[in-house]
């Protein structure tokens, strides 16, 4: 019987399910919203240049040159930045370093799953605030007293984004604890609030290389708030892994910024698939929401979500069907390259005529 007691202080959690990974390399991948089309040029040369032997070192602790990079291309001091392995892990530190009240934070009911996950690993007390039947965020849910607060601007899955006006509100009523805006898809939407963190120095910004800069293997995230707040989150990170960014992230981080021709163009592009698709789905009888991300949020009237997660599967196209209350009807689907998305509209086409 003994052996079996330690089993008692095992950890109880539902993990976070990421997008599955395709086995065969034959596979449109249009589920994990990862971009279509490779860094820019600059990250190659990085690669391509990189001494070997450079690698027996440990890379800048507090990845300096990434900060140094970040803050002069948002108009920042380095003292504003904080770096991680993609903003997942920038978040984790966050949550760790702020939501220690005995209050519930508040979140929308639905939105990024792993909020959930990292408030049961970290005992965190939360409570969800429902969307209401178009998956809009009622600002007003946010105003009692809370614990803190995390809004993700543009939200996923439902690819719907907010403006300034929403989250001034949101600030104002919320100045006695931390307010997270997780910005993943800020590239593809309508407003950054990064220039907010110099008015409320409770404000914290998430947002990461994966997305619109084509950097998602490379594991990048950074946070922008006031010193004292970053300052908080370094204490975390030192307090578990002081080297969180290698050298190659911090390197090819900081090409990709330097090109900001190409990341325009390719954002721009993304862009312009993304509606043209949400066009085709429209006509097709699906209801789409309005999109501010590199991925669509779709439903249609009678064929069942799940349905054609298989039959696009099969055809060896993979998109994200969540088995989920309130969603489960609803698909997301990447953006992927133009000829990708076509094979994608064609097999759902093929579907619908085939009924």
């Amino acid at each position: 019987m003994s052996e079996k007691l330690w089993r008692k202080n095992l950890i109880n959690i539902e993990p976070y399910v990421a997008g599955e990974q395709p086995k065969n390399e034959n596979i449109i991948k249009l589920n994990a919203n990862e971009n279509p089309y490779p860094p820019a040029p600059a990250v190659a040369e990085v690669l391509a240049k990189k001494d070997i032997f450079d690698l027996k070192k440990y890379p800048s602790a507090d990845a300096v040159p990434l900060k140094a990079a970040l803050a002069e291309r948002y108009g920042l001091k380095a003292e504003n930045v904080f770096c991680g392995n993609g903003s997942d892990d920038v978040l984790a530190t966050a949550f760790r370093a702020f939501f220690n009240s005995d209050k519930p934070i508040f979140y929308p009911d639905i939105t990024y799953s792993f909020y959930p996950v990292w408030c049961e690993l970290l005992k965190i007390p939360y409570e969800t605030k429902p969307v209401d039947g178009d998956f809009l965020i009622n600002v007003k849910d946010y105003y009692p007293e809370n614990g803190g607060v995390v809004i993700p601007n543009p939200n996923a899955p439902t690819a719907i984004g907010v403006g300034k006006d929403f989250i001034v509100d949101l600030l104002e009523h919320n100045r006695d604890c931390i307010v997270i805006i997780d910005e993943a898809y800020v590239d593809f939407g309508r407003y950054s609030c990064v220039e907010l963190i110099e008015k409320y120095d409770n404000l914290i910004v998430t947002q990461t290389f994966s997305k619109s800069r084509s950097l998602a293997g490379m594991r990048i995230g950074m946070a922008f708030a006031q010193p004292e707040l970053i300052n908080y989150m370094q204490a975390v990170k030192d307090s578990y892994n002081s080297y969180p960014l290698d050298q190659l992230a911090i390197e090819t981080a900081i090409a990709s910024l330097k090109d900001e021709e190409y990341f325009r163009e390719t954002v721009g592009k993304v862009k312009a698939t993304r509606d043209r698709s949400a066009a085709a789905f429209r006509e097709m009888g699906f209801t789409v929401t309005d999109s501010e991300t590199n991925f669509l949020f779709v439903k249609h009237p009678t064929i069942p979500a799940e349905e054609i997660f298989s039959y696009t599967r099969e055809k060896g196209i993979f998109i994200r069907y969540f088995k989920k209350p309130v969603i489960d009807r609803w698909l997301r689907i990447t953006i992927g390259t133009d000829e990708e998305m076509d094979k994608l509209i064609s097999a759902v086409r093929e579907l619908i005529e085939s009924r």
